[in-house]
């Protein structure tokens, strides 16, 4: 097996390459969130420049591809923006991870010593035992709803508080006059502007304070545009807007595959939640569109587990990191470094630290 290395803006400027990784996505059964529509916006709004494409060729056949990206000194790692919920890379299931690594560890520039595989989902790709060369690192808990059977029944299940609450605000909002509606938008058309009153939303809240919202000028804003219109072209693509009358109050950002929907920003009004929760409301309604359209097997979240998720499931799952060294020693190095609390361990990637 043989890696080969281009500048990462070739993915989306050779259609050979979107060609094979496209084959290859739909071949390992991915999902979403690793299809060339979610990714080649992510190269082109979201990069540093110095990214690189990796394939891994076996028999004429390309078996594995990635992008890359330097992560420190003698180290790499997949490219990683906030926006990629999951490591940027595809292989065939098939084969073995820790020859894939060597290898490409191998061709990667600058001799890197280390090469990070970040933000995997086990239910996606199994955890791989440590091996001479290779460990692994918890990431972040996250969680999923699985959507099976009735939504009364689901509903009946969660805490007594959560209904309760969610309950009284319905009542609230009836006594006030005040009627909640959900709209979802599914057309490449309509992306745009879902784009702009989601920016709306946060530009209003707490994240423009920090300097993170969603605008529709920058980059974050043309990724999600061009992301959204891409998938929404394929029917993967959702947005959920809840108002209260005729005040948008909440919004998702989503896209979806065959069995499942990826809820990847949610926002919501912050001068209407004076004792009402608009993001909580519009989930239960979501849900339970989700639920009676029997279309998804289950709701993905892919975020850090919040008091708010723990309401909602109990489904929950741990991400982790790989690190493959080039050498074992280095591996076993870092692992005693490690367990001595107070000195310094071995340079990691700052991408594949668990967070």
């Amino acid at each position: 097996m043989n890696w080969h290395t281009v500048p990462a803006a070739h993915f989306s400027e050779h259609a050979a390459h979107a060609e094979s990784w496209r084959r290859l996505h739909a071949g390992c059964g991915a999902p979403v969130l690793l299809s060339y529509e979610f990714v080649a916006p992510l190269v082109e709004r979201m990069g540093a420049g110095g990214e690189l494409l990796a394939w891994c060729e076996r028999a004429g056949e390309v078996v594995a591809m990635a992008l890359v990206a330097p992560a420190g000194r003698a180290s790499w790692s997949t490219f990683q923006p906030p926006q990629a919920p999951l490591g940027l890379w595809l292989q065939r299931p098939d084969l073995q991870l820790a020859p894939l690594l060597a290898g490409l560890l191998r061709a990667l520039p600058g001799f890197p010593l280390v090469f990070a595989l970040t933000q995997m989902d086990p239910a996606l790709a199994p955890r791989p035992d440590h091996g001479a060369s290779l460990d692994t690192l918890d990431y972040i808990d996250t969680a999923r709803v699985t959507l099976a059977g009735p939504f009364d029944a689901y509903w009946q299940a969660r805490g007594k508080n959560l209904r309760a609450n969610l309950k009284k605000q319905r009542a609230r909002l009836a006594r006030d006059g005040i009627a909640p509606r959900l709209e979802i938008s599914r057309a490449p058309q309509d992306m745009a502007r879902a784009v702009e009153d989601y920016g709306r939303l946060e530009q209003a809240g707490w994240k423009a304070g920090e300097g993170t919202a969603v605008h529709p000028s920058n980059a974050q804003g043309r990724y999600y545009r061009a992301m959204l219109e891409l998938l929404a072209a394929r029917g993967c693509a959702s947005v959920f807007r809840y108002y209260f009358g005729d005040r948008l109050v909440a919004m998702d950002l989503c896209v979806e595959d065959a069995d499942s929907i990826v809820v990847l920003k949610t926002s919501y009004d912050e001068g209407a939640a004076d004792g009402l929760s608009p993001a909580l409301l519009m989930r239960e309604e979501a849900s339970r569109f989700l639920f009676d359209g029997a279309r998804l097997a289950r709701i993905e979240f892919y975020g850090r587990v919040m008091d708010w998720h723990l309401r909602w499931t109990d489904e929950v799952r741990t991400m982790y990191h790989v690190n493959y060294y080039r050498w074992p020693g280095l591996r076993r190095l870092r692992a005693l470094l490690a367990s001595r609390p107070l000195s310094a361990s071995a340079p990691v990637p700052s991408s594949a630290k668990t967070s």
